[in-house]
Formats: C-alpha cells, sequence, structure tokens
C-alpha cells in the first residue's frame, strides 16, 4: 500500500495508479480480477455506497457498478476518477451525497434525467467532450466551480433544490439552461462561455450572479424570472446580450457589450453605471420599470423607452447627446410656495421636468453625496435635449440649461438672464410675455382712466352757451 497525498490510501496495484484501496484485496476496483470484481458487485445493494477515487472507470466497470446496485446509489465518492469511455449516468438515484470533483471525462458524460437527494460536487471537473445534466434534479447543494466543459453544455430543464456555484467555469461550446429552475442563489461568477449561451425561460428564486463573466459568443436571458436581483456588473459580451427580468433589481454597472444590447425590464429596476456599449443598445420598459442610474456610460446609441427616470443620475455620462429618450418619466420641479433664508424669501417654482441630478443640486434629494456643479448641469440639459422625443420635455431641458446658466453667470450676464427669465422665461414661457402684455395694458388703461377723471375734476365751468331755438326764435 502507498499513501500518496490525494488523502485516501491508493491501489497497490501500481504506483502511478491513485485509485482507492479495497479491503481486503488492497486494490481499485479497476485492477481487481473478474473473480474479485464479481464478488464485489454481489456485496452491493440498492443504496450502497460507492469510493471510486482515483480509479480509472470504464464503461464495463460503471455498468457493474449501475446494475448491481439497479441503478440507485448512496453515498458515491468519484474524486479524481477517470473516465476514459462513455460515462452514462442517465436515470441514476444517488441517495446520499456525491462527488467528483478533480475528475476527468474523456468522452461523453451524460447524466440525464439523474437525481441527487443530496448534495452534488464537480469542482474542478474537465469534460473533454459533451456534458449532458438535462433533466437532473438536485434536492441539496451543487457545486460546479472551476469546471472545464470542451464542448457543448447542456443543463436545460434541471432543478437545483439549494444554492448552485458555476465560479469560474469554462463552458468551450454551446451552454443551455433553457427552462432550469434555481431554487437558491445562482452564481455565475467569472464564468466563460465560449459560444452561445442561453437562459431563456430560466426561473431565479434568489440571487442569479453573473459577476465579471465573460460571454464571447452573446447570451439570451429573455426572459429571465429572478426572486431578488440579477447581477451582471463587470461582465463583457463580445457579441450581444439579450436581457428581459421581472419584479427584480438588474446590475449592468461596468458591463462591456461588443455588439446589440437588449434589455427589457417589467417591473424591475437597472444600473447601467459605468457601461462601455459599442452597438446599438436599448432598454424598454413595461409596468414600474425604472432606471437608476446612467453616470459615467459611455454608448454609441442608447435608447430608453417607457422607463422611469425621476430618480436617475446622469453625471459623467460620455456623448449624452447621442442618448434618446422616448416616452420616459422625469423628476418635476416642487409644488407649492418654498420659505428660505436667503434672498428671495418667498420661492415657487413653475411645473417642469427635471433630472435627479438637479434636485441633487438644489438639495431636494440626499440622492448623491457629490452633486454636479451648476456648469455641468447646463451641458448636460442641453445635449441631452436633442434626443428627447417630447416637445415639452425638451423645452423644459432648455430651460433647465439656461436657469443653471444664470446661477453660474456674473454681472451684467447674470443681470440679462435674469431680465429673460422675468420676462419670458427665456422665450419659453410665452405665457409669462402675455401675462405681461396684459399687465401692461391693464395699468395702461388704469392711468388713462385716472387720467381723465383727474383732469374733468380740474376743468373750471364756462358761461352756458344759448340754445339753436333761441336764436331761430329771434331770427
Amino acid at each position: 500500500m502507498t499513501t500518496l497525498d490525494v488523502g485516501w490510501v491508493t491501489c497497490a496495484a501500481s504506483p502511478q495508479c491513485a485509485g482507492s484501496a479495497r479491503r481486503p484485496y488492497e486494490r481499485c476496483l479497476a485492477h481487481l480480477d473478474e473473480d474479485e470484481l464479481d464478488e464485489v458487485a454481489g456485496g452491493l445493494s440498492p443504496g450502497s455506497a460507492i469510493d471510486l477515487r482515483g480509479t480509472v472507470v470504464d464503461g464495463h466497470l460503471l455498468e457493474r457498478i449501475l446494475s448491481a446496485t439497479h441503478r440507485r446509489l448512496g453515498r458515491a465518492r468519484f474524486d479524481r476518477a477517470v473516465f476514459p469511455g462513455e460515462a452514462r449516468f442517465g436515470g441514476v438515484v444517488f441517495d446520499g451525497d456525491v462527488t467528483f470533483d478533480q475528475a476527468r471525462f474523456h468522452r461523453l458524460a451524460s447524466f440525464l434525467d439523474a437525481r441527487f437527494a443530496g448534495n452534488v460536487s464537480f469542482r474542478e471537473v474537465r469534460f473533454s467532450r459533451e456534458l449532458s445534466l438535462h433533466g437532473v434534479s438536485v434536492a441539496g447543494h451543487a457545486a460546479f466551480d472551476r469546471v472545464c466543459a470542451g464542448r457543448d453544455a447542456l443543463f436545460g430543464a434541471a432543478r437545483f433544490g439549494r444554492t448552485a456555484s458555476f465560479e469560474n467555469a469554462e463552458f468551450q461550446g454551446f451552454a443551455t439552461f433553457d427552462g432550469t429552475r434555481f431554487t437558491g442563489d445562482a452564481t455565475f461568477r467569472g464564468c466563460r462561455f465560449g459560444r452561445a449561451s442561453s437562459f431563456r425561460r430560466a426561473e431565479f428564486g434568489g440571487l442569479a450572479g453573473f459577476e465579471a463573466a465573460r460571454f464571447w459568443a452573446g447570451c439570451s436571458m429573455a426572459p429571465a424570472t429572478v426572486g431578488r436581483s440579477l447581477s451582471l456588473a463587470g461582465a463583457w459580451a463580445g457579441n450581444g446580450l439579450d436581457v428581459t427580468a421581472r419584479g427584480c433589481a438588474v446590475d449592468l454597472r461596468r458591463l462591456r457589450v461588443a455588439g446589440p444590447l437588449a434589455v427589457r425590464l417589467e417591473g424591475a429596476e437597472a444600473d447601467l453605471e459605468g457601461a462601455t456599449l459599442r452597438g446599438p443598445a436599448t432598454v424598454s420598459g413595461r409596468g414600474p420599470a425604472r432606471m437608476t442610474s446612467l453616470r459615467g456610460v459611455d454608448s454609441e446609441a442608447l435608447t430608453l423607452s417607457r422607463v422611469d427616470l425621476s430618480t436617475c443620475g446622469f453625471t459623467g455620462i460620455r456623448h449624452p447627446e447621442r442618448l434618446r429618450l422616448a416616452g420616459c418619466a422625469f423628476a418635476t420641479t416642487p409644488r407649492g410656495v418654498r420659505f428660505a433664508l436667503r434672498w428671495p424669501p418667498l420661492r415657487w417654482w413653475t411645473p417642469r421636468r427635471t433630472l435627479a441630478d438637479e434636485h441633487a443640486w438644489r438639495g431636494w434629494s440626499g440622492s448623491e453625496a457629490d452633486p454636479p456643479t451648476p456648469h455641468r448641469l447646463a451641458v448636460l440639459y442641453s445635449r441631452l435635449g436633442t434626443g428627447v422625443d417630447d416637445r415639452t420635455t425638451a423645452a423644459d431641458f432648455a430651460f433647465g440649461a439656461m436657469e443653471m446658466r444664470r446661477v453660474t453667470s456674473r454681472s451684467a450676464g447674470r443681470w440679462l438672464l435674469s431680465l429673460s427669465w422675468i420676462l419670458c422665461g427665456y422665450g419659453l414661457r410665452m405665457g409669462r410675455v402675455l401675462g405681461w402684455v396684459v399687465l401692461v395694458a391693464a395699468v395702461t388703461a388704469a392711468t388713462l382712466l385716472m387720467s381723465s377723471a383727474s383732469h374733468a375734476a380740474r376743468r373750471p365751468p364756462g358761461p352756458s352757451e344759448p340754445s339753436p331755438l333761441v336764436h331761430l326764435s329771434q331770427r
């Protein structure tokens, strides 16, 4: 017997064999002769524990064990096992915990419709060919951290009862999770998808985390139901990304997309802060859909449609003139009269649409610790106004730009802008012009009436003139 650093007593048949030794033979199952293997298989029954750690498991050995246990295993240990041929675990029931850590599958690995009653671990497993876990059911925790699948990986219609972890996994072929249900959190942090990946109709009961994931050939998450939050923070998509989220928070901060991006929010909210979008991008809303931040976004062409932007920050956005806003809702000025300790003490605002950044600067909301300067707000209003489809909103943005310029102007320029603001609202509030015209007309009319009345009261009475009838009678 030779004890290696693998954590178990290894096979005595060869110094190079790391297979777990079976008592009393002191050799692994792969090095037993037929009579010895028959004896071992005869002692197995449904639910028996299996130890094949470090063992070379060919098709014959695997079939002997599955047949002896009627395809029902108890605690199963396949750590560092090597499967040189096809490994077919289709329909197998695992009553206990299962570990395949650091195992090697040289050909097809199929777990079609397998059932795992406990926890299962595939950490650092290498699948040289196809991997199929379609329709599997895992009652406990599932770990696929640092897995490498050389070809297609199928997880469609799988069921994970608790957490599922795929951190730093690599899928070199097509990867599908269509219709997969994750009852607990599912983490794909740092995953690399070499070809197209699909999560259509996937259900995430908790967190769906794709932080720093790499999608080389595009990814579809349309639609995906997420219980708590969907995170694609720091992810990269080389050939487009399609996301539909319902009723959850979507974290898209620092997202980088080289191709087209389509985000559909159905009763959800999204954060795009610091994202880099090199292709056409659209974010559309349905129901109470909300965008919380566009700060620092660098986009070639971004369209927001039917999204609530009342709390969305725009500070630091690059190329705001490339942004298209269709049917979006914005914050508004406060209603009613307000009193202040500075001049003028009495303040009220005409209704207009504003950015949340102006609210932060004026102190109407505490959403930002470092609010933007009026100069930056003026530039932001001017450049955003070109992409607004609603004329009223565009006029309000132009008004906001002039208002910020008036605040930042000095001496004569500020007086001129203040005069323009009072008289005609920078040429955008023609109601004020009409009001001034009516006021001037009223004052002029009142002045004329008062002047006429005063003149009539001061004029002295003259001699009475004879009537024309008197002149006629005298003739």
